[in-house]
């Protein structure tokens, strides 16, 4: 029983392993998502390198949740972030995620 168990184990692991990043994955709603939710934005952390990503609207699978700004490291300086965004499309709204430029 516990072999069985085990053997499963390894299975899903390595089903896991191979599979695409969650941010790769093309998400598509179809339906609005709710209205944006505007906070004012924090002071930084500590100096350094540091820029504000907005929050925004995620889909979990059955409903939009929403998911905070925050702060994060810019990859080198004067790096800017574009963030991530729904797009309109035929079938529904399409995410498009956020990237550094």
């Amino acid at each position: 029983m516990m072999r069985c168990r085990m053997s499963g184990l390894i299975a899903a692991t390595a089903l896991l392993s191979g599979a695409a990043p969650v941010h790769a994955a093309r998400i598509v709603v179809g339906f609005g998502r709710p209205v944006t939710i505007v906070a004012p934005v924090p002071a930084p952390p500590a100096a350094g390198y540091y820029v504000w990503t907005p929050g925004y609207w995620n889909w979990n699978g059955s409903r939009y949740v929403w998911v905070p700004g925050v702060y994060v490291t810019a990859p080198h300086p004067g790096a800017s972030w574009i963030p991530g965004h729904w797009v309109a499309g035929p079938r529904g709204a399409v995410w498009v995620g956020g990237h550094w430029r």
